[in-house]
């Protein structure tokens, strides 16, 4: 029980939500946890040609107690699940899963006995990211989509209550249109409401192919 459950829900409160949400997604702590192929881009991601330490991720802390962001590179084997939910459980709140690869978001090719088939079977997964391996560019859009996703976390269980109730989703928006410049953006999203774009998270949205069109002249 924290001072945000006792106030009302008004200015004040928004502001401090954002203000809070802003200082914990630019000071995101990955663990050092690398089990498979997928560890060899998240280490690349750090060296000095993609720089990671732009977005307030400079330092892998070698201990889950300094660490908010489990980045699960690789796949999982069932003799690792129990070690990787032990360190899970020992990172402090809030914390956050990224699912590196498509082996530790569904199993990937290892479909036997031995793998675990995704990840979320062991720890809850905030963000998933395909790919075998994803490039370095594909782990910072990722994170950049989790920034996102954290500006909009509630404080408090009262107000993520009522975001709950509200049916409330975080826009998934693409980070080329949201980190461009001002100008840009403005000229990406005109170009999107022009173009009807459909709801994919609607059934019977899906895009219908257009036929080209044959000529039925001869030549000229």
């Amino acid at each position: 029980m924290g001072l945000e459950e006792n106030l009302p829900n008004g200015v004040l409160l928004t502001s401090v939500e954002k203000l809070v949400n802003w200082t914990r997604k630019s000071s995101l702590w990955p663990a050092t946890f690398g089990l498979a192929c997928c560890a060899i881009e998240m280490m690349t991601s750090g060296a000095p040609r993609y720089d990671l330490a732009r977005f307030g991720m400079e330092v892998f802390r070698a201990s889950p107690r300094q660490a908010d962001l489990m980045i699960v590179a690789g796949r999982v084997s069932n003799k690792m699940a129990p070690v990787l939910r032990q360190i899970y459980d020992q990172m402090p709140e809030p914390r956050w899963v990224l699912a590196m690869g498509v082996c530790a978001s569904s199993g990937g090719m290892f479909n036997n006995y031995a793998v675990v088939q995704g990840v979320d079977h062991v720890v809850p997964v905030d963000m998933y990211l395909p790919g075998c391996p994803p490039r370095p560019e594909m782990l910072m859009d990722a994170i950049l989509k989790l920034h996102a996703k954290i500006m909009d976390e509630p404080l408090g269980a009262k107000r993520a209550a009522e975001l709950a109730e509200s049916g409330y989703r975080t826009p998934m928006v693409p980070s080329s249109v949201k980190f461009a410049p001002k100008s840009k953006q403005l000229g990406a999203l005109q170009t999107t409401r022009n173009q009807d774009v459909p709801n994919y998270l609607e059934p019977g949205s899906e895009p219908k192919p257009s036929l080209p069109q044959i000529p039925t002249g001869g030549a000229q």
